[in-house]
Protein backbone atom coordinates (compact mmCIF):
# COMPACT_ATOMS: atom_id res chain seq x y z
CA UNK A 1 0.00 0.00 0.00
CA UNK A 2 1.56 3.46 -0.92
CA UNK A 3 1.14 5.94 1.67
CA UNK A 4 3.80 8.20 0.41
CA UNK A 5 1.47 11.79 0.73
CA UNK A 6 0.63 14.33 -1.47
CA UNK A 7 3.18 17.24 -1.10
CA UNK A 8 1.35 20.58 -0.96
CA UNK A 9 3.49 23.80 -0.87
CA UNK A 10 2.65 25.52 2.03
CA UNK A 11 48.48 8.56 29.66
CA UNK A 12 48.39 4.75 31.26
CA UNK A 13 49.08 4.79 35.18
CA UNK A 14 52.28 4.76 37.35
CA UNK A 15 52.75 1.17 39.42
CA UNK A 16 54.85 1.03 42.41
CA UNK A 17 56.32 -1.83 44.11
CA UNK A 18 57.07 -2.60 47.18
CA UNK A 19 60.32 -1.52 48.34
CA UNK A 20 62.57 -4.62 49.99
CA UNK A 21 64.00 -3.27 53.59
CA UNK A 22 67.32 -1.14 53.20
CA UNK A 23 68.45 1.10 55.82
CA UNK A 24 68.82 3.77 53.36
CA UNK A 25 65.87 4.76 51.00
CA UNK A 26 66.61 4.97 47.44
CA UNK A 27 67.63 8.06 45.29
CA UNK A 28 63.79 9.34 44.27
CA UNK A 29 64.16 9.80 40.53
CA UNK A 30 64.17 13.50 39.62
CA UNK A 31 61.40 12.99 37.32
CA UNK A 32 59.12 12.27 39.97
CA UNK A 33 59.69 16.03 41.29
CA UNK A 34 56.89 17.02 38.56
CA UNK A 35 54.11 15.25 39.85
CA UNK A 36 53.22 18.04 42.60
CA UNK A 37 53.24 21.06 40.20
CA UNK A 38 51.29 18.74 37.87
CA UNK A 39 48.62 17.96 40.45
CA UNK A 40 48.57 21.24 41.54
CA UNK A 41 48.30 22.26 38.39
CA UNK A 42 44.96 19.64 37.47
CA UNK A 43 43.53 21.09 41.04
CA UNK A 44 43.42 25.02 39.69
CA UNK A 45 41.83 23.50 36.39
CA UNK A 46 39.01 21.43 38.56
CA UNK A 47 38.48 24.77 40.67
CA UNK A 48 37.71 26.76 37.63
CA UNK A 49 35.90 24.53 35.59
CA UNK A 50 33.48 24.14 39.14
CA UNK A 51 33.71 28.33 39.88
CA UNK A 52 32.57 29.01 36.18
CA UNK A 53 29.51 25.97 36.81
CA UNK A 54 28.68 27.39 39.53
CA UNK A 55 28.72 31.27 38.82
CA UNK A 56 27.20 30.72 35.42
CA UNK A 57 23.67 31.77 35.59
CA UNK A 58 21.24 28.70 34.87
CA UNK A 59 19.88 30.44 31.84
CA UNK A 60 23.71 31.09 30.62
CA UNK A 61 23.97 27.43 30.87
CA UNK A 62 20.89 26.39 29.45
CA UNK A 63 21.47 29.04 26.18
CA UNK A 64 25.29 27.90 25.78
CA UNK A 65 23.80 24.05 26.37
CA UNK A 66 21.24 25.00 23.44
CA UNK A 67 23.65 26.31 21.16
CA UNK A 68 25.83 23.40 21.97
CA UNK A 69 23.03 21.11 20.65
CA UNK A 70 22.49 23.32 17.60
CA UNK A 71 25.92 23.20 16.52
CA UNK A 72 26.60 19.61 17.25
CA UNK A 73 23.51 18.84 15.05
CA UNK A 74 24.85 21.13 11.65
CA UNK A 75 27.99 19.26 12.48
CA UNK A 76 26.21 16.40 12.26
CA UNK A 77 24.44 17.15 8.42
CA UNK A 78 27.80 18.21 7.45
CA UNK A 79 28.87 14.90 7.57
CA UNK A 80 25.69 13.49 5.98
CA UNK A 81 24.27 12.12 9.68
CA UNK A 82 20.61 13.86 10.36
CA UNK A 83 19.99 13.00 14.27
CA UNK A 84 16.86 14.53 14.22
CA UNK A 85 13.47 12.66 14.99
CA UNK A 86 11.53 11.33 11.25
CA UNK A 87 8.08 12.20 11.14
CA UNK A 88 5.67 10.89 8.47
CA UNK A 89 2.40 12.85 8.07
CA UNK A 90 -0.33 11.05 6.97
CA UNK A 91 -1.47 12.28 3.60
CA UNK A 92 -5.08 12.20 5.29
CA UNK A 93 -8.60 12.61 2.87
CA UNK A 94 -9.62 15.76 2.49
CA UNK A 95 -12.32 15.53 4.68
CA UNK A 96 -9.79 15.61 7.43
CA UNK A 97 -8.26 18.70 6.95
CA UNK A 98 -9.26 21.12 4.12
CA UNK A 99 -12.89 20.06 3.88
CA UNK A 100 -13.22 20.49 7.90
CA UNK A 101 -12.59 24.42 7.18
CA UNK A 102 -14.91 24.28 4.09
CA UNK A 103 -17.50 22.46 6.79
CA UNK A 104 -17.27 25.10 8.84
CA UNK A 105 -17.68 28.38 6.28
CA UNK A 106 -20.50 26.36 4.83
CA UNK A 107 -22.03 26.03 8.48
CA UNK A 108 -21.81 29.83 8.77
CA UNK A 109 -23.14 30.91 5.32
CA UNK A 110 -20.02 30.55 3.62
CA UNK A 111 -19.43 30.24 0.13
CA UNK A 112 -17.81 27.61 -1.28
CA UNK A 113 -13.92 27.94 -2.27
CA UNK A 114 -12.31 26.09 -5.63
CA UNK A 115 -9.02 26.02 -4.95
CA UNK A 116 -7.64 24.58 -1.37
CA UNK A 117 -4.94 27.16 -1.09
CA UNK A 118 -7.26 29.80 -1.33
CA UNK A 119 -8.99 28.52 1.85
CA UNK A 120 -8.42 30.07 4.90
CA UNK A 121 -8.51 28.17 8.71
CA UNK A 122 -10.64 30.48 10.77
CA UNK A 123 -8.46 32.38 13.32
CA UNK A 124 -8.96 30.45 16.85
CA UNK A 125 -7.46 29.84 19.49
CA UNK A 126 -6.97 26.04 18.50
CA UNK A 127 -4.98 27.23 15.44
CA UNK A 128 -1.98 25.01 16.91
CA UNK A 129 -3.64 22.18 14.69
CA UNK A 130 -3.46 24.07 11.14
CA UNK A 131 0.39 25.95 12.22
CA UNK A 132 1.85 22.33 12.55
CA UNK A 133 0.12 21.07 9.21
CA UNK A 134 1.35 24.10 7.51
CA UNK A 135 5.04 23.92 8.93
CA UNK A 136 5.47 20.16 7.92
CA UNK A 137 4.45 20.73 4.17
CA UNK A 138 7.07 23.90 3.96
CA UNK A 139 9.87 22.40 1.76
CA UNK A 140 13.19 20.59 3.88
CA UNK A 141 15.59 23.57 3.35
CA UNK A 142 12.77 26.08 5.39
CA UNK A 143 12.66 23.83 8.38
CA UNK A 144 16.31 23.24 9.10
CA UNK A 145 16.66 24.21 12.84
CA UNK A 146 13.49 22.08 13.64
CA UNK A 147 13.97 19.26 15.81
CA UNK A 148 11.73 16.82 13.40
CA UNK A 149 12.23 16.31 9.96
CA UNK A 150 9.63 15.34 7.47
CA UNK A 151 10.00 11.74 5.83
CA UNK A 152 8.15 10.52 2.77
CA UNK A 153 8.37 7.07 3.46
CA UNK A 154 6.53 5.34 6.26
CA UNK A 155 9.00 2.84 6.84
CA UNK A 156 11.83 5.41 7.75
CA UNK A 157 9.34 7.38 10.31
CA UNK A 158 10.07 7.41 13.93
CA UNK A 159 6.44 8.99 14.62
CA UNK A 160 3.48 9.52 12.53
CA UNK A 161 1.69 12.51 12.81
CA UNK A 162 -1.91 12.42 12.12
CA UNK A 163 -3.20 16.11 11.19
CA UNK A 164 -7.24 15.59 11.70
CA UNK A 165 -8.19 19.17 12.36
CA UNK A 166 -10.12 18.14 15.31
CA UNK A 167 -11.03 21.33 17.34
CA UNK A 168 -12.42 22.85 14.58
CA UNK A 169 -14.57 19.83 13.44
CA UNK A 170 -15.79 20.23 16.66
CA UNK A 171 -16.88 23.78 16.44
CA UNK A 172 -17.81 23.14 12.42
CA UNK A 173 -21.55 21.37 13.60
CA UNK A 174 -24.35 24.34 12.38
CA UNK A 175 -24.87 27.05 14.86
CA UNK A 176 -28.79 25.77 14.41
CA UNK A 177 -30.54 21.91 13.26
CA UNK A 178 -30.82 21.70 10.08
CA UNK A 179 -34.87 21.34 10.79
CA UNK A 180 -34.82 25.10 12.30
CA UNK A 181 -33.39 26.56 8.70
CA UNK A 182 -36.22 24.56 7.27
CA UNK A 183 -34.16 21.89 5.49
CA UNK A 184 -34.45 18.58 7.53
CA UNK A 185 -33.14 16.72 4.40
CA UNK A 186 -29.77 18.86 4.39
CA UNK A 187 -26.74 16.64 5.06
CA UNK A 188 -25.19 18.13 8.26
CA UNK A 189 -22.01 18.31 9.56
CA UNK A 190 -21.42 15.67 12.30
CA UNK A 191 -17.91 15.98 13.83
CA UNK A 192 -18.99 12.57 15.85
CA UNK A 193 -19.64 10.75 12.26
CA UNK A 194 -15.71 12.63 10.79
CA UNK A 195 -14.08 11.20 14.34
CA UNK A 196 -15.44 7.67 13.48
CA UNK A 197 -14.14 8.07 9.60
CA UNK A 198 -11.18 8.73 10.87
CA UNK A 199 -10.35 5.91 13.05
CA UNK A 200 -12.12 3.67 9.97
CA UNK A 201 -9.48 5.34 8.25
CA UNK A 202 -6.68 4.44 10.39
CA UNK A 203 -7.51 0.81 11.06
CA UNK A 204 -6.54 -0.13 7.73
CA UNK A 205 -3.16 1.15 7.64
CA UNK A 206 -0.93 -1.15 9.73
CA UNK A 207 1.65 1.45 10.80
CA UNK A 208 -1.43 2.42 13.28
CA UNK A 209 -1.71 -1.10 14.40
CA UNK A 210 2.23 -1.57 14.35
CA UNK A 211 3.11 -0.48 17.90
CA UNK A 212 -0.75 -0.28 19.37
CA UNK A 213 -0.67 3.37 18.30
CA UNK A 214 2.43 4.61 20.91
CA UNK A 215 4.04 6.03 18.22
CA UNK A 216 1.32 8.41 16.41
CA UNK A 217 1.03 12.14 17.46
CA UNK A 218 -2.93 13.49 17.39
CA UNK A 219 -3.56 17.45 18.15
CA UNK A 220 -6.60 17.14 20.18
CA UNK A 221 -5.98 21.24 21.61
CA UNK A 222 -10.01 22.04 22.44
CA UNK A 223 -10.73 20.05 25.69
CA UNK A 224 -13.52 18.21 23.80
CA UNK A 225 -11.53 17.20 20.82
CA UNK A 226 -11.34 14.08 19.66
CA UNK A 227 -13.95 13.01 22.70
CA UNK A 228 -15.56 10.52 20.82
CA UNK A 229 -12.98 8.39 20.23
CA UNK A 230 -9.92 9.25 22.70
CA UNK A 231 -10.13 5.90 24.35
CA UNK A 232 -8.52 4.74 21.14
CA UNK A 233 -6.14 7.22 20.43
CA UNK A 234 -5.17 7.49 24.48
CA UNK A 235 -1.66 5.41 23.78
CA UNK A 236 -0.32 8.15 21.57
CA UNK A 237 1.28 11.30 22.41
CA UNK A 238 -1.47 14.13 22.48
CA UNK A 239 -1.11 17.54 21.58
CA UNK A 240 -3.58 19.34 24.18
CA UNK A 241 -3.80 22.89 26.39
CA UNK A 242 -4.52 21.28 29.82
CA UNK A 243 -6.08 17.80 31.22
CA UNK A 244 -9.23 19.23 32.21
CA UNK A 245 -11.70 16.65 30.54
CA UNK A 246 -8.94 14.14 29.88
CA UNK A 247 -9.02 11.26 32.53
CA UNK A 248 -5.74 9.55 34.47
CA UNK A 249 -5.11 7.10 32.02
CA UNK A 250 -5.85 8.84 29.47
CA UNK A 251 -3.27 11.68 29.35
CA UNK A 252 0.20 12.28 31.44
CA UNK A 253 2.58 14.93 31.45
CA UNK A 254 5.02 12.53 31.16
CA UNK A 255 3.40 11.29 27.69
CA UNK A 256 1.86 13.93 26.16
CA UNK A 257 2.38 17.63 25.53
CA UNK A 258 1.07 20.81 26.77
CA UNK A 259 0.46 23.59 24.32
CA UNK A 260 0.28 27.44 24.31
CA UNK A 261 -3.75 28.59 22.97
CA UNK A 262 -2.87 31.22 19.99
CA UNK A 263 -3.25 34.45 21.62
CA UNK A 264 -6.33 36.50 20.35
CA UNK A 265 -5.30 39.97 21.30
CA UNK A 266 -2.47 41.58 19.57
CA UNK A 267 1.21 41.75 20.93
CA UNK A 268 2.33 44.71 22.60
CA UNK A 269 5.38 45.72 20.37
CA UNK A 270 6.89 48.12 23.22
CA UNK A 271 9.37 47.58 25.47
CA UNK A 272 9.07 46.88 29.37
CA UNK A 273 8.03 49.87 31.57
CA UNK A 274 4.76 51.07 33.71
CA UNK A 275 4.82 54.85 32.32
CA UNK A 276 1.48 53.81 30.24
CA UNK A 277 0.05 50.89 32.74
CA UNK A 278 -1.89 52.83 35.16
CA UNK A 279 -4.64 50.11 36.01
CA UNK A 280 -3.14 47.85 38.75
CA UNK A 281 -5.68 44.40 37.36
CA UNK A 282 -7.62 43.39 33.91
CA UNK A 283 -10.09 41.05 33.34
CA UNK A 284 -12.28 40.72 30.47
CA UNK A 285 -13.86 37.36 29.69
CA UNK A 286 -17.47 35.21 30.67
CA UNK A 287 -17.98 35.85 34.57
CA UNK A 288 -20.09 32.69 34.43
CA UNK A 289 -18.62 29.13 34.01
CA UNK A 290 -18.86 25.57 34.92
CA UNK A 291 -16.77 22.86 37.44
CA UNK A 292 -13.64 25.04 37.96
CA UNK A 293 -14.55 27.66 36.98
CA UNK A 294 -17.27 29.04 39.15
CA UNK A 295 -14.44 30.69 40.80
CA UNK A 296 -15.00 33.37 37.96
CA UNK A 297 -18.22 35.09 40.06
CA UNK A 298 -16.60 34.88 43.05
CA UNK A 299 -13.61 37.20 41.84
CA UNK A 300 -16.09 39.40 39.78
CA UNK A 301 -18.35 40.37 43.27
CA UNK A 302 -14.80 40.63 45.14
CA UNK A 303 -13.14 42.83 42.44
CA UNK A 304 -15.48 44.68 40.41
CA UNK A 305 -16.03 47.56 43.06
CA UNK A 306 -12.37 47.73 43.62
CA UNK A 307 -10.24 50.68 42.67
CA UNK A 308 -7.70 50.12 39.95
CA UNK A 309 -9.70 47.10 38.83
CA UNK A 310 -10.91 46.64 35.78
CA UNK A 311 -13.21 43.43 35.20
CA UNK A 312 -15.66 43.04 32.76
CA UNK A 313 -17.99 40.53 31.54
CA UNK A 314 -17.68 39.64 27.51
CA UNK A 315 -17.86 37.17 25.12
CA UNK A 316 -15.68 37.01 22.25
CA UNK A 317 -16.15 39.26 19.70
CA UNK A 318 -14.36 42.29 17.72
CA UNK A 319 -15.07 44.65 19.55
CA UNK A 320 -14.10 42.79 23.08
CA UNK A 321 -10.90 41.68 21.34
CA UNK A 322 -10.20 45.97 20.69
CA UNK A 323 -11.29 46.63 24.44
CA UNK A 324 -9.09 43.49 26.11
CA UNK A 325 -6.04 44.48 24.00
CA UNK A 326 -6.42 48.20 25.15
CA UNK A 327 -6.73 47.03 28.60
CA UNK A 328 -4.22 44.40 28.97
CA UNK A 329 -1.20 46.94 27.19
CA UNK A 330 -2.03 49.53 29.70
CA UNK A 331 -2.18 47.48 32.53
CA UNK A 332 0.41 46.06 35.29
CA UNK A 333 -1.35 42.73 35.88
CA UNK A 334 -3.85 40.15 34.43
CA UNK A 335 -5.60 37.99 36.52
CA UNK A 336 -6.15 34.75 34.98
CA UNK A 337 -8.21 32.29 36.69
CA UNK A 338 -9.99 29.05 35.88
CA UNK A 339 -12.27 28.53 33.15
CA UNK A 340 -14.59 25.45 32.32
CA UNK A 341 -11.18 24.09 32.41
CA UNK A 342 -8.50 24.74 33.96
CA UNK A 343 -6.39 26.83 31.01
CA UNK A 344 -7.53 29.63 28.73
CA UNK A 345 -6.15 31.82 25.96
CA UNK A 346 -6.12 34.65 28.27
CA UNK A 347 -2.80 33.29 29.66
CA UNK A 348 -1.21 33.74 26.61
CA UNK A 349 -2.87 37.11 25.41
CA UNK A 350 -1.56 38.18 29.34
CA UNK A 351 1.86 36.98 28.20
CA UNK A 352 2.30 38.68 25.02
CA UNK A 353 0.71 41.90 26.08
CA UNK A 354 3.79 41.86 28.84
CA UNK A 355 1.05 42.17 31.45
CA UNK A 356 2.13 40.23 34.50
CA UNK A 357 -0.57 36.69 34.58
CA UNK A 358 -2.04 36.52 37.89
CA UNK A 359 -2.88 32.40 38.10
CA UNK A 360 -5.57 31.47 39.86
CA UNK A 361 -6.07 27.81 38.95
CA UNK A 362 -5.18 25.26 40.98
CA UNK A 363 -4.49 22.39 38.82
CA UNK A 364 -3.38 23.78 35.65
CA UNK A 365 -0.36 22.82 33.27
CA UNK A 366 1.23 25.18 31.56
CA UNK A 367 3.74 24.64 27.99
CA UNK A 368 7.23 24.38 27.80
CA UNK A 369 7.86 24.25 31.33
CA UNK A 370 11.35 22.56 31.02
CA UNK A 371 12.68 25.59 29.93
CA UNK A 372 10.17 28.09 31.28
CA UNK A 373 10.28 29.12 34.88
CA UNK A 374 6.70 30.54 35.39
CA UNK A 375 7.74 31.78 38.70
CA UNK A 376 9.45 34.36 36.76
CA UNK A 377 6.74 35.52 34.58
CA UNK A 378 3.38 35.55 36.92
CA UNK A 379 2.22 35.64 40.16
CA UNK A 380 0.63 32.14 41.71
CA UNK A 381 -2.05 32.33 43.61
CA UNK A 382 -4.38 29.28 45.14
CA UNK A 383 -7.82 29.73 45.04
CA UNK A 384 -8.55 29.84 48.59
CA UNK A 385 -6.16 33.03 48.98
CA UNK A 386 -7.71 34.45 46.18
CA UNK A 387 -11.15 34.58 46.94
CA UNK A 388 -10.61 35.97 50.92
CA UNK A 389 -12.25 39.46 50.74
CA UNK A 390 -9.54 42.44 49.83
CA UNK A 391 -6.99 39.93 49.76
CA UNK A 392 -5.23 39.65 46.08
CA UNK A 393 -5.63 43.11 45.59
CA UNK A 394 -3.80 43.87 48.82
CA UNK A 395 -0.88 41.48 47.79
CA UNK A 396 -0.53 42.75 44.41
CA UNK A 397 -0.44 46.42 45.52
CA UNK A 398 2.46 45.59 47.51
CA UNK A 399 4.53 44.34 44.57
CA UNK A 400 6.92 47.04 43.98
CA UNK A 401 7.49 48.69 40.52
CA UNK A 402 11.31 47.33 40.36
CA UNK A 403 9.60 43.48 40.66
CA UNK A 404 6.93 44.11 38.16
CA UNK A 405 9.58 45.39 35.78
CA UNK A 406 11.42 42.15 36.72
CA UNK A 407 8.64 40.34 35.48
CA UNK A 408 8.31 42.23 32.49
CA UNK A 409 11.86 41.67 31.49
CA UNK A 410 11.49 37.82 31.93
CA UNK A 411 8.36 37.99 29.51
CA UNK A 412 10.28 39.67 26.91
CA UNK A 413 12.40 36.80 27.29
CA UNK A 414 9.82 34.24 26.70
CA UNK A 415 7.31 35.76 24.45
CA UNK A 416 8.20 33.89 20.80
CA UNK A 417 7.62 30.92 22.92
CA UNK A 418 3.97 32.05 22.42
CA UNK A 419 3.90 33.26 19.25
CA UNK A 420 2.75 30.99 16.29
CA UNK A 421 3.81 32.61 13.83
CA UNK A 422 7.44 33.37 14.93
CA UNK A 423 9.49 30.68 12.65
CA UNK A 424 11.69 30.28 16.13
CA UNK A 425 8.90 30.30 18.41
CA UNK A 426 5.62 27.77 19.18
CA UNK A 427 5.95 25.41 16.42
CA UNK A 428 9.54 24.67 16.75
CA UNK A 429 9.39 24.35 20.52
CA UNK A 430 6.33 21.96 19.82
CA UNK A 431 8.37 19.80 17.82
CA UNK A 432 11.26 19.70 20.47
CA UNK A 433 8.70 18.38 22.65
CA UNK A 434 7.50 15.89 21.03
CA UNK A 435 10.84 14.44 20.02
CA UNK A 436 11.11 14.43 23.02
CA UNK A 437 8.83 11.44 23.63
CA UNK A 438 10.66 9.00 21.23
CA UNK A 439 12.64 7.26 24.25
CA UNK A 440 9.55 6.89 26.12
CA UNK A 441 7.55 5.42 22.77
CA UNK A 442 9.84 3.22 22.25
CA UNK A 443 10.22 1.78 25.49
CA UNK A 444 6.18 1.24 25.73
CA UNK A 445 6.14 -0.08 22.13
CA UNK A 446 8.54 -2.59 23.13
CA UNK A 447 6.92 -3.24 26.74
CA UNK A 448 3.59 -4.23 24.86
CA UNK A 449 5.12 -6.55 22.55
CA UNK A 450 6.02 -8.75 25.86
CA UNK A 451 3.22 -7.96 28.37
CA UNK A 452 0.11 -10.10 28.78
CA UNK A 453 -3.14 -7.80 29.48
CA UNK A 454 -4.44 -8.06 33.10
CA UNK A 455 -7.47 -7.18 34.83
CA UNK A 456 -6.70 -4.58 37.08
CA UNK A 457 -8.32 -2.52 39.90
CA UNK A 458 -6.58 0.37 38.87
CA UNK A 459 -3.63 1.70 37.11
CA UNK A 460 -1.02 0.00 36.68
CA UNK A 461 2.65 1.37 37.64
CA UNK A 462 2.94 2.23 34.22
CA UNK A 463 0.19 5.48 34.56
CA UNK A 464 1.70 8.60 35.57
CA UNK A 465 -0.72 11.41 36.30
CA UNK A 466 -0.85 14.88 35.93
CA UNK A 467 -1.05 17.86 38.58
CA UNK A 468 -3.28 16.43 41.26
CA UNK A 469 -2.04 18.81 44.24
CA UNK A 470 -2.58 22.09 43.48
CA UNK A 471 -0.12 24.97 43.67
CA UNK A 472 1.81 27.47 46.28
CA UNK A 473 0.93 31.22 46.26
CA UNK A 474 4.60 32.78 45.00
CA UNK A 475 4.05 36.58 46.57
Amino acid sequence: MNLRPKLRSPPPPATSPLDSAKSTPPKMPRKYLLRPTIVLASLLSLLAFYSFVLQTPPNSRIATSAVDNRNALSLDRANGVDKRVKIYMYDLPRRFTYGVIESYAATRGGEPVADDALLKYPGNQHSAEWYLFSDLNRPSEERIDSAVTRVMDPEEADLFYVPFFSSLSLVANPVRSAAANGTPDKTVYSDEQTQEALMDWLDEHRYWKRNNGWDHVFICQDPNALYKVIDRVKNGVLLVSDFGRLSRNQASLVKDVILPYSHRINTFKGDAGLENRKSLLFFMGNRYRKEGGKIRDLLFQLLENEDEVIIKHGAQSRESRRAATQGMHTTKFCLHPAGDTPSACRLFDAIVSLCVPVIVSDYIELPFEDVIDYRKIAVFIDSSTATKPGHLVKLLRKVSPEKILKFQKELLKVKRYFEYEDPNGTVKEIWRQVSQKLPLIKLMSNRDKRIVLRDLAGPDCSCIFSNQTGVRTTL
